[in-house]
């Protein structure tokens, strides 16, 4: 069954469909749609760990890189809650991308945790 998403908040997300699994549960898969700029992109996410409140991990794969995500969440009150997350590319499989990669390294960085950013304060709201 396919399940979709919509989170108007996020600036750039347009969607999530749930692909196969259990929409949000360890080895669900899902396709995320993005707007960057003129460009769309679109990520398969595979959920790799799945033990919220207290912390989530996915891989996100790309037909030019694969990337992975873990977040761990700490509630600090009722209304606060402490997000924090890494992530690490892991395959940049195309020539342009890897040398923007290598000469402006945040090129990849601002838009991921500029969404990253804009998620936690959507859930913070909700």
């Amino acid at each position: 069954m396919q399940t979709q998403i919509i989170l108007k908040n996020i600036n750039g997300f347009i969607k999530k469909v749930n692909v196969s699994g259990d929409e949000g549960q360890t080895g669900a898969i899902a396709k995320m749609y993005y707007k960057h700029g003129k460009n769309e992109m679109e990520l398969t996410e595979t959920i790799t760990k799945n033990e919220l409140p207290h912390t989530f991990e996915a891989h996100y794969h790309h037909i030019h890189m694969d990337n992975t995500m873990k977040c761990n969440f700490t509630a600090l009150s009722d209304q606060k809650t402490r997000y924090e997350y890494e992530y690490e590319y892991t395959r940049i499989n195309w020539v342009m991308p890897r040398l923007i990669a290598i000469l402006f390294p945040s090129m990849y960085k601002k838009p991921a945790e500029k969404w990253l950013r804009q998620f936690k304060a959507f859930v913070e709201k909700h």
